[in-house]
């Protein structure tokens, strides 16, 4: 026998019973439904959060708001054909304000993981739409008189076609903000190879000592590593700008009028400000979501760098007297509850889990985007949930990364130079005057007895003093071309 979880959501339970005042009754084609009487969503909406009690999870704001500026372009468009009459294009138009200015948000009720395509959430915005709407023109919520969710809200429009539209809408909205951190970080990193410019330490290559480099070229590598991401998304996400809005159902425009598509997209152009352009082929658009699928590829190939990035500030910052020790991060919270003094790399740390889920939202996008049929991709709810979620992860991974690591990043320079000067492979330099073998010879010589290739050289006689002690200075090696 199932026992009942706390706190879960039972079927009916939105309108679970209390007096009959607390509710209204609404009719779709399927029959009657009581809705809660407050309630700004209807009898569609109510049933989709009956259908679907799976996640908690809900669809992020940015889709909110992209829905509203999709209904208010629409409107726009048809008022300016003559399909919609100007009073009701009025009233949806200020509902639609209502909703960017983020008015109704607990409104949006619907599951991540619903009806394919993104109907319920569509039904969602349309129901909550005409309800706000029919109260500014005087009417009750429920009523849908004289405005109506499916006939006005969403003339000459589909799911298939507004859906995608928003999802685009919803990334280009949600992108500055990850670009702007990345552009951050990128900031950051550069900073700090300027200030560890003269600090030389060792290389390594196959985590084995390597010729040496200078602690500021690795940082200033890492800069121009997220400069390299941040420019690859926001080339990636250019192809958001095509939209298939007014292609309706299936890219054919069936039911649209023939300037209703040029009309909506040159006012969402207006109002969001992006070179918004109608679809080079409306059937090619709502059948395929691969544009996502490559913002998500930016996103993902970012989210590796982080990664690499931050397991790198783990292994230069380990000890602090049996690691490398090389650097010092800022000390954010006690890292042990049972060993005293500890301090542990934690935001790395955090940098690294919010990487791996950015992986598995990528691998999650491909799946869904790969799963389109025919005339339409019904998963895009879970595409649009999982490349928003990574835009904003990444975005404040990046602030988090720069603000409480690397802006209070210390050097330790005596360690990094120490560790310079004892490794093997500074008799790199030395294969041009006494050749591979010879050189080889003192790297194990080095190894064996403890003494720095710099000792060995001037204790065989194998160069004069001076010139070794050239040859070999780490500062010089670091400093590249």
């Amino acid at each position: 026998m199932m026992r009942k979880v706390p706190g879960t959501f039972r079927a009916g339970s939105i309108a679970s019973p209390k007096s009959a005042r607390h509710f209204r009754t609404e009719r779709d084609s399927l029959g009657t439904r009581r809705v809660p009487a407050s309630a700004y969503y209807g009898i569609q909406t109510l049933r989709a959060v009956e259908n679907f009690p799976i996640s908690g999870l809900r669809l992020q704001p940015e889709l909110v708001r992209a829905y509203a500026l999709i209904k208010k372009a629409a409107a726009h468009a048809n008022r300016a054909v003559g399909a919609l009459p100007r009073r009701l294009a009025a009233a949806i138009s200020r509902a639609c304000d209502e909703l960017l200015r983020g008015r109704l948000g607990d409104q949006f009720v619907v599951d991540v993981y619903q009806a394919g395509a993104g109907t319920s959430f569509h039904m969602n915005v349309n129901e909550v739409l005409a309800n706000r709407a029919n109260e500014l023109l005087g009417s009750r919520k429920g009523a849908y008189r004289p405005l109506h969710p499916n006939d006005h809200v969403n003339m000459a429009q589909s799911t298939n076609d507004t859906f995608p539209t928003a999802m685009r809408l919803a990334c280009l909205a949600a992108l500055p903000q990850c670009l702007s951190a990345m552009a951050r970080l990128e900031g950051s990193l550069r900073k700090q190879a300027r200030a560890f410019d003269r600090i030389v330490k060792a290389g390594r290559t196959h985590l084995q000592d390597a010729v040496p480099v200078r602690l500021g070229r690795e940082f200033g590598a890492y800069a121009v590593t997220v400069r390299k991401a941040r420019e690859h998304v926001a080339r990636t996400a250019a192809a958001l700008h095509e939209l298939n809005l007014g292609g309706t159902a299936t890219g054919t425009g069936l039911n649209a009028h023939p300037r209703f598509r040029g009309l909506a997209i040159q006012a969402l152009r207006r109002w969001t400000g992006c070179p918004l352009r109608p679809a080079e082929d409306l059937m090619e658009r709502t059948q395929s979501l691969a544009d996502f699928s490559r913002l998500s590829g930016g996103l993902r190939a970012y989210a590796l760098e982080l990664i690499r990035i931050a397991n790198d500030l783990r292994l230069m910052s380990s000890g602090p007297n049996t690691g490398l020790g090389e650097i010092e991060l800022p000390a954010m919270q006690p890292g042990s509850s049972i060993m005293p003094g500890k301090v542990n790399p934690v935001i790395p740390e955090m940098v690294d889990m919010v990487g791996f889920q950015v992986l598995g939202h990528d691998a999650t996008i491909a799946y869904a985007v790969q799963a389109g049929q025919l005339e339409l991709n019904v998963m895009m709810p879970l595409v649009a949930y999982n490349l928003l979620q990574s835009m904003r992860l990444l975005g404040a991974a990046s602030e988090v990364l720069a603000a409480r690591c690397i802006e209070g990043i210390t050097a330790n320079r005596r360690r990094c130079e120490s560790l310079a000067h004892q490794s093997l492979a500074l008799v790199t330099a030395l294969n041009p005057s006494i050749g591979y073998l010879n050189a080889a010879a003192v790297a194990k010589a080095s190894l064996r007895t403890g003494k720095s290739p710099l000792e060995l050289v001037i204790e065989r006689r194998l160069l004069d003093p001076r010139a070794a002690r050239r040859l070999l200075d780490p500062l010089r090696l670091s400093k590249g071309v």
